[in-house]
């Protein structure tokens, strides 16, 4: 029995747009900030000459280009699923940060090879002046004050292309604070430090590009999360009531929400209903102690079948049908079958467990009686297994 739990309160359409609205908010704020030490950094670096300041300038205003790219992401990733995107549209967060990483790297190479040029060449770099170290130093704590402004609300909103972002802020933070060092060297008459900087600049920025690159490609092919994430799941669903074990668990994400599939197995008699409640109770409490689960679909085993190939692939028990057509066919002298009122089936081990519900015995005839009768009857169907006659009315 397969099942999927619908999505809870948090994954409605009115909470999306929420998210969407405060991420929108954040990047504005940060496109802003951007915009303005940008400028500042470019027009101070041409003015003093400072490539390293020329460099990181330019590495802001390239956040401006991501930023951009962030709020159209975000605001169609969050939308709702639909009938052509059933696990949503949180992949376009995905390669959102797969573009912004493969930009941090175009423009990281940029960046270290113009630099690596002038420091061969032995240009000389003049003294930057205090008021460049100044415009360094407000820039530098304009970015560390975004990155964790951003990173705060990407948190909130569970969004790994918003904290991607965050993270883009903070290598721009970090950057300047190497060109801040190359500039107070070259203050000092140690210009060729300058150049070093805007290189480390650039390898500092690739890295972070690289880092983006391997997560997002990692969650494009399905890559499942951490092994303490997975054992953490197992057991809380195997501690749900009625829970005999869990196995074939697998999980991926989608955008800022993870997809769970698991197996659980239950009491082998249990009805379907009680045994799809014992699904749903997994279910909410996966759900409330993870709360970026999108989606849970649980299918209901009434034994452990891990070890065996996929029942598909194998050849199949018969159905009900073809049960009742073949019982028919071996016991259609007996007067207890043609009496029947209830027939329950039970595969189980490869066979089928059967238990027949009659009204009432014929005389002098005892439940075990009226059993071997049926068994002897039946010795050539080697899928029957476990054969029980119950007096009642039966379970349906």
């Amino acid at each position: 029995m397969n099942a999927t739990s619908p999505s809870p309160a948090q994954g409605s359409t009115l909470s999306r747009q929420t998210q969407a609205r405060e991420a929108h908010r954040v990047t504005l704020i940060g496109a802003g900030i951007d915009c303005l030490v940008g400028l500042l950094k470019l027009i101070a670096g041409l003015l003093v000459g400072s490539a390293a300041l020329i460099a990181d300038g330019i590495h802001s205003f390239s956040d401006l280009v991501t930023d951009g790219f962030v709020m159209a992401a975000t605001h169609f990733g969050r939308q709702a699923p639909d009938s052509d995107h059933p696990y949503g549209h949180g992949r376009i967060e995905t390669l959102a940060t797969l573009w912004l990483g493969s930009v941090l790297i175009f423009v990281a190479g940029g960046i270290a090879w113009a630099s690596l040029s002038r420091l061969l060449a032995g240009e000389p770099i003049p003294a930057p002046g205090l008021w460049a170290i100044g415009v360094a130093v407000v820039s530098l704590a304009a970015k560390e004050w975004i990155f964790r402004y951003t990173m705060i609300v990407a948190r909130r909103v569970r969004s790994r292309l918003l904290e991607a972002n965050a993270w883009h802020s903070r290598s721009d933070a970090l950057s300047t604070g190497v060109v801040l060092v190359g500039l107070v060297a070259a203050q000092f008459g140690i210009g060729w430090v300058d150049a070093v900087a805007a290189i480390i600049v650039g390898v500092m920025v690739g890295q972070v590009g690289w880092r983006l690159l391997w997560e997002s490609g990692r969650e494009l092919i399905d890559t499942a999360l951490p092994e303490r994430d997975q054992e953490q799941m197992k057991a809380i669903a195997e501690a749900v009531p009625g829970v005999d074990s869990v196995h074939d668990l697998r999980t991926r994400s989608v955008g800022s929400h993870v997809v769970l599939d698991l197996h659980i197995v239950v009491p082998p008699r249990l009805t379907v209903s009680e045994a799809h409640e014992i699904g749903n109770a997994v279910s909410r409490q996966l759900r409330n102690a993870y709360p970026e689960l999108a989606d849970v679909t649980f299918h209901i085993d009434p034994e452990d079948d891990s070890d065996q190939i996929e029942h598909s692939l194998r050849p199949g028990l018969p159905l009900r049908q073809d049960v009742e057509s073949m019982l028919d066919e071996a016991w259609r002298e007996c007067p207890v079958w043609q009496d029947r009122v209830a027939l329950d089936l039970h595969y189980l081990a490869e066979q089928i467990d059967v238990s027949v519900y009659v009204h009432e015995l014929p005389p002098r005839r005892s439940l075990e009686d009226v059993a071997l009768e049926l068994r002897e009857s039946s010795r050539e169907l080697t899928w029957l297994g476990r054969l029980r006659v119950w007096q009642g009315p039966g379970k349906g």
